[in-house]
Formats: structure tokens, sequence, C-alpha cells
């Protein structure tokens, strides 16, 4: 009973913190006019915009409090994670442990105010150049800049905390969640979309059958990828306890092949999402400039320049994320004092590099499938000539992220259990 209980408040906790959260996207910025926006996004069609407003969860269609959405917290928790490789101040405190770690996370929320403070000013000074938008403001005095810049940051600070309090009460990563729902909030608009595309293209039945064989393919190769793991043999050897000798046994060391997970994705789109949208303000104001429109052209969202170092940043992380989340001298270390070693593989140095040999191999498998799973849109729009666009970046992040919510929700139910048997047998200990 208690740990259906324990589950159900949880999950509610999380129900009425993404409520709140979508409550929020509808919550315009004041002084915006809603039918300058309504018309722009009913005739703008736009893989850009259509990407920012997917990761802000719809805000973007509605100017809404939330329209930088978590993307400033996602790109100061980049910079700090690259900070910490470099200044030695960081190493250290992340040696400090639980200490270190809030240190660095206040750090990182002092970034997000001050990330948040330039791309408020920079969307607020920018949407008027966009064709479309001269008129999205009703009222343009210094009263109205200041409360929609204060608007826009109090919005990503709010949501910046409401991530933390589903990670701390809830159930899963509370950041990836947001972008999660964020994401699916806007799927009944794109099958609608789609279907009115399918009919003015007038698409046979097998066409479509055709079209969706490769999208439930697609999210076979996602699941069948998350699930994969390489299970390394782990033997130990005989030890003495007392007068009483235990035999050796073995167990596994598994190594997922995507262990940077659904976090590459995401910073990658971080990174590139607002240098994208300053390119698109830049081609509005140098207008008359021939020469910086083409140049501006090679930055424009998914031209063969985007799209190339939108590949290198997703490989870049996969590396970068697998390096930072594990450590192959620390594994190779513990195994040795735990008195266990790799068949064939002497302990210390040579399980290390045995480890980071296999470490390498699988991340870049796990580059290489993350990397096709994102170009999914460009390769069915060029092979099949699809006119819709199918996110392989969004289907990747509902897949990982639903994923690893369940299995949160398993480990939750299974820890819960053994406590309460451990219990029942007078050996779990109450603090």
């Amino acid at each position: 009973m208690s740990i259906l209980y324990n589950l159900k408040k949880r999950m509610f906790l999380v129900f009425i913190a993404i409520l709140i959260f979508r409550i929020g996207s509808f919550i315009p910025i004041p002084g915006i006019n809603m039918k300058v926006v309504e018309q722009f996004f009913i005739h703008k069609n736009s893989s850009l915009f259509t990407m920012f407003n997917m990761f802000s969860g719809g805000s973007l269609n509605r100017v809404s409090i939330f329209t930088l959405g978590v993307m400033p917290y996602i790109s100061s928790s980049i910079i700090m994670q690259l900070l910490t490789l470099i200044c030695s101040h960081l190493r250290n405190l992340k040696k400090e442990g639980e200490e270190g770690t809030k240190k660095i996370n206040q750090y990182t929320k002092y970034l997000t105010l001050f990330l948040s403070v330039i791309q408020s000013i920079s969307v607020v000074i920018g949407l008027p150049f966009i064709p479309g938008m001269k008129n999205i403001f009703v009222f343009t005095d210094f009263y109205f800049y200041i409360i929609s810049i204060i608007s826009m940051i109090t919005g990503t600070i709010f949501l910046m905390w409401l991530g933390e309090f589903i990670t701390d009460k809830g159930i899963g990563n509370g950041i990836s969640l947001i972008i999660f729902f964020g994401i699916i909030s806007s799927l009944p608009v794109s099958i609608k979309k789609t279907f009115s595309v399918m009919h003015i293209y007038d698409f046979n039945n097998l066409y479509f059958f055709l079209i969706l064989l490769v999208m439930l393919f697609v999210i076979f190769i996602v699941v069948f990828f998350e699930k994969s793991q390489r299970n390394i043999i782990v033997c130990y050897a005989r030890r003495h306890q007392g007068s009483n000798m235990h035999s050796s046994h073995h167990s596994y060391l598994p190594l997922k092949v995507n262990m940077a997970g659904v976090v590459p994705v995401i910073f990658s789109s971080s990174l590139l999402l607002f240098p994208s949208i300053i390119v698109t303000y830049c081609r509005h104001v140098f207008h008359d400039k021939i020469f910086l429109i083409k140049f501006f052209d090679f930055f424009k969202f998914n031209h063969s320049i985007f799209v190339f170092t939108n590949v290198v940043l997703i490989i870049f992380f996969c590396f970068f994320y697998t390096s930072v989340m594990f450590n192959s001298k620390d594994t190779a270390i513990n195994l040795k004092k735990s008195g266990a070693f790799i068949p064939g593989i002497r302990p210390g140095l040579q399980t290390e590099q045995y480890i980071k040999k296999i470490v390498l191999k699988l991340t870049t498998i796990g580059s290489i499938y993350t990397v096709f799973i994102c170009l999914i849109p460009d390769i069915m729009h060029y092979c099949l000539k699809v006119p819709f666009y199918f996110g392989g970046t969004s289907l990747l992040i509902v897949v990982v992220v639903l994923m690893e919510f369940i299995i949160q929700i398993q480990t939750l139910m299974m820890s819960t259990r053994y406590k309460k048997i451990l219990k029942k047998a007078s050996l779990y200990l109450k603090n």
C-alpha cells in the first residue's frame, strides 16, 4: 500500500508541475498583438521556428512568458561542464562531492540568469525585424521593453526551479520531462497538419503506408539501441572470511551503447538555435547588403553548413558527455579494490585501457546512431520526397525520456519493496 501511495504522490506532483508549465505557456507577454502572431504562424512554415517552438512547448506561437523555455539553463549547463575541464577551481569543487556539486549548480543558476537576460533582450529587440511581425508590439515605450524582458527572464527561472522540483519530489529528470511534454503537446496539431498536407498532395495509400513503416522502423531502432549494452565479464577471486573459504564467482559490468542518451541532441540543438535566430534577424537588418545576405545564407536552418555543424556538435557531445559521466580509471581502481578482475586482463592500468577501448567503440557506434536519427527528416525529404517535417530529434527525445521515466518508476517500486522486506527481516535500520 505504501509503495502505491508513494508512487501516486510523486506522479501527482509531476502532473501538477506539468500542468503549471502548460498553463504558463498560454500566458502571453503584456503588450503583444496576438493577431499579428497568429497570422505569422499561419503563413510561416519555417523549420527553425518549428524547432524552437517544439522545445518551448508552443510558447513561441503565443509569445508567452515561457518563450525562452529551458534553453538558457541547458546552455549554462554545457558551459559549466566545459569550464570544469578547463578551470582547476571547478575541478576541485567537483572532487569535493555533494558540497562541491551544490556550488557548481549555484554557478550554473547565476549563468542561466545572465543568459536569460541576453536572450530575452535579443528576442524583444529582434522580433519586429522578422517579416510579418512588424506590428507585433502594441506599445513600444521603455516600460514595455522592461516588462517583456523581466517576464521572459522570470519564466525561464521559474521553469528551472520547476525542473529541479520534479527531479527532487517527483519522478525522472525534471528538465527532460518539461522538454518531453513540450514536444508531445504539439503532437495533435502536427498530426492534423500532416493529414492536411497529405490530402493536398493526394498521397496514395501505399505511399502513406511506406512512410508509416519508416517511422515505426526509426522507433524500433531507437528502442533497440537504447536498450542495447555490452556486458564485460568480471570475476572475483576466492576470499577468506574467518575459517571459511568463499568460492570465486563472476558478474557483469554493463556498458550501454548510447551512454550519453538524449543529452547530445538537446545540447547541440540548444547551441545552434539562438545563433540561427540571430542570423535570421541579421538577414533582414542587412537586407540591402547582397554580400552579407549570401554569407548569412550559409548559416540558415537546414543549410549544408548548419547540418554539418549539428552533426559535429552531436558527435562531440556524445564523446564529451560519456567521458564526463563514465571514468574508466575510477572503474578500474574500484574493481581492483574489490578484488575483481577481467579474465585475461591484468588489474590496474591494463584494465583501464581495456575498458576505455570498449567505451570508445560503443560511443562511436552511439554517435553514428544518434546522428542518423537526427538526420531522418532530411533523409525522408530527399529520398521519399516527404513534404512535411518528421522530426528525428523530437522522436529521439520523446522515446528516450519515456523509457527513462518508466525505468525510474520500476526502480522506485523495487527499492521501496526491498526496504519493506528488509524492515520485516529486522535488517533495515531507520536513520
